[in-house]
């Protein structure tokens, strides 16, 4: 029965992928890893400048899957009441009370789009956090549920000005980041720029098809994804191996150009973040139609759910992101595959 199910249900993630795909060109990576992350539950983050297709992505996933969607706007003085409330005069001269992004789809909360998250306080970020961890908000005397939420947010990479940059252990409560770019393609480039179908992101996004999953079942199938992809004892080995070499990548011979390795690295990653590299894994190889994790399941996702857990030494930080996967292909490089 559960074989079966997993069958059905791939053949729909594969299908929503494929719709993603028609409407958000030249995005077939991330979009494979955003399905992942839909099916192993983990909150991502996104790194990419503006204008490259971060909403329309996520606007089309929500329509494949279902819920409600809601998106909020990081500014210096947003509070974190705004995340939940709005006040406004109404007509009648009297002050109302509407509900914020977070209440507004209720328990139908399907994807939350934090926009340049570092431009808000850490107290907003903090609220945030707390729903992202207990997925309950008190609000009204009253508890709000969100079951099925994933949080979505990217940042603000070109301004320091106002902004507040998330701390490693705020970062560590994402489950990946994941780059999105211009396709450097010029065929898909020209189309993006000229073909006129992209430009009305309404009409585009309502060319996926509604309800391709359901997103109020995907909690207890994601339990089942990870109960039956099997990972064997020389595969747990190579994850624990590939783990202690992000904490002391000199022990294993690990080299980055123009780095004094012995100052690089503060913290390698978390336990959390293992367990949620093995969960994106186990994902990675049922999308596969493997019933066991292989390195190469955890190559796939290695890198997104470890750099942004990575602490550097702060003369290195400026150069984080080019550190971080010259160092983690290092790794995958020393640490033999069984």
């Amino acid at each position: 029965m559960q074989e079966q199910q997993l069958n059905d249900w791939r053949t729909h993630a594969l299908t929503l992928e494929s719709e993603v795909n028609k409407v958000v060109v030249g995005q077939e990576t991330p979009v494979r890893l955003i399905t992942t992350a839909v099916f192993a539950r983990g909150h991502v983050l996104l790194e990419g400048d503006v204008g490259v297709g971060k909403t329309t992505l996520l606007r089309a996933f929500t329509r494949g899957i279902g819920g409600g969607y809601q998106r909020i706007e990081g500014t210096i003085d947003l509070m974190p009441n705004d995340l939940v409330y709005h006040t406004y005069l109404g007509e009648d001269g009297k002050p109302h009370v509407s509900p914020g992004p977070l209440l507004m789809s209720g328990q139908d909360l399907s994807i939350f789009f934090f926009n340049e998250i570092n431009r808000a306080r850490p107290q907003v970020h903090s609220l945030m956090l707390r729903v992202m961890a207990e997925r309950t908000l008190t609000a009204f005397n009253k508890e709000h549920y969100f079951p099925h939420m994933l949080v979505f947010a990217d940042r603000n990479q070109v301004e320091r000005e106002e902004t507040f940059d998330i701390p490693s252990a705020a970062r560590d409560r994402f489950m990946m980041e994941i780059p999105i770019v211009v396709p450097p393609a010029h065929d898909i480039m020209e189309s993006l720029i000229f073909d006129t179908r992209f430009h009305d992101v309404d009409q585009l996004i309502s060319n996926v098809p509604a309800d391709i999953l359901q997103f109020d079942q995907l909690n207890s199938f994601a339990k089942v994804i990870q109960e039956n992809i099997q990972a064997s004892p020389a595969l747990r080995k190579y994850a624990l191996d590939l783990w202690l070499a992000t904490k002391d990548p000199v022990a294993y011979g690990v080299k980055v150009s123009n780095v004094d390795m012995k100052r690089l690295v503060l913290s390698g990653a978390s336990p959390r973040g293992m367990g949620m590299l093995l969960r994106a894994a186990r994902v990675n190889a049922w999308l596969n139609n493997r019933a066991a994790v292989v390195p190469e399941d955890i190559h796939a996702v290695f890198h997104e759910t470890i750099a942004h857990r990575l602490v550097f030494s702060p003369v290195y930080e400026m150069r984080r992101t080019e550190i971080a996967r010259e160092l983690l292909s290092g790794i995958v490089h020393a640490i033999a595959a069984p």
